[in-house]
């Protein structure tokens, strides 16, 4: 074992203006690092090279950074309990000389924050990320560095259920969008940004991101599948009455790979249109992430209030009318509530009605979800028709070639 006293005596032996002055440093690094096995003597050791290589006006820089590139690429052979002090000794020795070392103060950075993340310290490694001068340092970042780490906090903050930090950093990501050439970092991006949304409860939203990412053929399979899990999650739990919803709840129940998992009766009862009973939930409501067992102001649950509302469009589809009473025993829920539901969803436009207060009667009309939808893609098929016509009147020698060629395929 080396002691501390040898090898301050042998950095005293080395003369910083020679030119094999960092090769003899990195011969000191490697004898630390093999020998010295007690914490205290590791730490020790470091400090004094570090002494000698960042604290010596005579040394040049470059030798000074072979010794600090010597010890990024022998970071791993230091023991996993002690890596950690080991690399903050580093980092706070070379602070006072940024300029000079800030590739390979970045460098520890990124392995430090890998370990606190392969031990689910989360906010402990994207606080050492944080620490990166992506934008105030002296070197120049890509965009691809710098949405990489901008985005792997953002996961972090995410994993540690702290979506207010996590959003600032995704819309820095997000400035980068147009200048990035890694396309997996847009990829990366959207699972951000879906994981966001669906912390903000915005579920439509949150749906509508996990079904592109489900169909992405760059992730792994299994995330593939995790993301249309996520996305039958939250489309059960987005608002009834909702267009997008509705189409949400097409596609799904389509998609062969939901019919064989958990959540796929109630998102087919949803479907069809069919009223759910209470007890049908337990199996659905077991398997939900914390973030969607919140109560809302009513002291429903997230899961309880879109049922209700799904129940609510679902009664409106088999009453033309229908007593507050009455309505609330087939939702199984107070009549006064019943009525507090359908008022929000009719004025929300959610569900076509009227409320009688004085006969406490609700009427309800029935009104197809998609045909907005229909009338959208109806329009677009004008428009073409048009743009084809006018075509035709100013080219027609062009219109016709182009049609027989069409034709002959």
């Amino acid at each position: 074992m080396a002691s501390i006293a040898a090898v301050q005596e042998k950095l005293k032996c080395i003369k910083p203006n020679a030119k094999n002055a960092g090769e003899k440093y990195c011969e000191v690094l490697d004898q630390i690092l093999r020998e010295c096995k007690v914490v205290q003597d590791l730490k020790d050791g470091i400090d004094a090279l570090l002494n000698a290589v960042v604290d010596t006006e005579g040394l040049w820089v470059v030798s000074a950074r072979s010794v600090l590139s010597r010890f990024t690429e022998q970071i791993g052979q230091i023991d996993r309990g002690v890596v950690k002090e080991v690399c903050q000794v580093v980092l706070k020795k070379i602070q006072q000389r940024t300029a000079s070392f800030e590739e390979h103060a970045t460098q520890i950075r990124l392995v430090l924050a890998k370990i606190y993340e392969e031990e689910h310290q989360w906010i402990e490694s994207a606080t050492i990320l944080r620490e990166i001068p992506l934008d105030s340092g002296h070197r120049v970042y890509g965009a691809d560095f710098k949405m990489e780490i901008y985005l792997k906090i953002a996961r972090l903050y995410l994993e540690e259920k702290d979506h207010v930090s996590a959003e600032a950093y995704i819309k820095r990501a997000s400035l980068l969008l147009h200048e990035i050439t890694n396309k997996d970092l847009t990829v990366v991006y959207k699972v951000c940004t879906a994981r966001l949304a669906d912390f903000h409860h915005h579920f439509s939203r949150a749906a509508r991101q996990y079904i592109q990412l489900s169909y992405e053929l760059s992730i792994h399979p299994e995330e593939q599948l995790t993301s249309l899990k996520c996305a039958m999650n939250c489309t059960i739990l987005s608002q009834a009455g909702d267009l997008q919803r509705s189409k949400q709840l097409a596609t799904l129940y389509k998609d062969e790979r939901c019919q064989h998992l958990p959540a796929f009766k109630i998102l087919e009862k949803m479907y069809l249109e069919r009223i759910i009973r209470v007890s049908e939930l337990e199996d659905f409501a077991a398997q939900l992430p914390v973030h969607h067992k919140a109560i809302t102001a009513d002291g429903s649950t997230i899961l309880d209030l879109a049922v209700m509302e799904h129940n609510m469009l679902s009664a409106s589809r088999l009453y033309n009318n229908i007593s507050f009473e009455e309505l609330g025993r087939l939702l199984g829920i107070p009549p006064l509530k019943a009525e507090k539901v359908a008022a929000r969803m009719i004025a929300e436009k959610r569900m076509v009605g009227s409320i009688d207060q004085i006969d406490r009667v609700i009427y309800l009309k029935k009104r197809e979800t998609l045909l907005s939808w229909d009338r959208r893609i109806q329009g677009v098929c004008y428009q073409v028709n048009s743009i084809v016509d006018k075509i035709n009147s100013v080219h027609p020698e062009w219109a016709n070639s182009a049609l027989e060629s069409q034709m002959s395929h």
